[in-house]
């Protein structure tokens, strides 16, 4: 019994590691969805069938309109940029300073030499740059609408939270709705989505040796002069 203990502590101990390596997704308070609005309950009262304040849907269809209502984006953000720049400069300048007068006498006459002054200076300057980009997002995410905005438009987050081997992976959305842009599958595409705030990202092993470490975003940094 007294050898069991030790394997038991450090079969604990390897667990507990184990869960700080690679700890569960968490979840980010500013995408969380909101609790539905609670529908008013018709009151007791047999002689009219429409009563004002009562919530009654005869025909509708399964799109979101109400806050708590969930919809479904498409994401299918691509951009491509591209920059470049072609700088040149050249400036050149000559001065001369010649020596004043001594009582009606050149200076090179007292003096027995010639003390003119002669400055010239010459810059050039030449400068290129060139900048490629481009990015692709593809997916699907389901928010949740938070608020009804007056014109009717629609405020929508959510977050998606992927647990895997080596890591965490995290698709986050918010952004403005406009109900017309809704098709009849409760579908949005992302590029219709207004203010949109998207963030995709990961932590864990996989996230970790892909980061730059700290010593070395110090060197190539603004901090590091050389």
């Amino acid at each position: 019994m007294k050898r069991l203990i030790p394997l038991f502590l450090v079969a604990t101990q390897w667990v507990g590691c184990a869960s700080l390596l690679n700890p569960p997704p968490t979840r980010d308070p500013a995408y969380a969805p909101v609790r539905p609005v609670e529908m008013a309950q018709a009151p007791m009262n047999p002689g009219g069938i429409y009563q004002p304040g009562v919530d009654m849907r005869l025909f509708e269809d399964v799109k979101a309109r109400r806050v708590g209502d969930l919809l479904t984006v498409q994401l299918v953000e691509t951009t491509d940029a591209k920059k470049k720049a072609d700088t040149s400069a050249n400036r050149s300048a000559t001065t001369s300073v010649k020596a004043p007068m001594l009582m009606g006498q050149e200076a090179a006459e007292i003096l027995g030499y010639n003390v003119k002054t002669s400055l010239e200076s010459e810059h050039d300057f030449e400068g290129k740059g060139d900048s490629n980009q481009s990015n692709a997002l593809k997916g699907v995410i389901s928010v949740t609408v938070v608020e009804v905005l007056p014109n009717g438009n629609l405020r929508v987050r959510g977050e998606k939270r992927v647990g895997l081997n080596q890591g965490n992976e995290y698709i986050k959305l918010s952004g403005i709705v406009r109900p017309a842009d809704i098709d009849t599958n409760n579908t949005v595409l992302s590029t219709k989505v207004a203010d949109a705030t998207m963030i995709y990202n990961g932590e864990g092993v996989v996230a970790d040796v892909n980061r730059m470490g700290w010593l070395q975003r110090f060197f190539t940094s603004f901090l590091f002069p050389f």
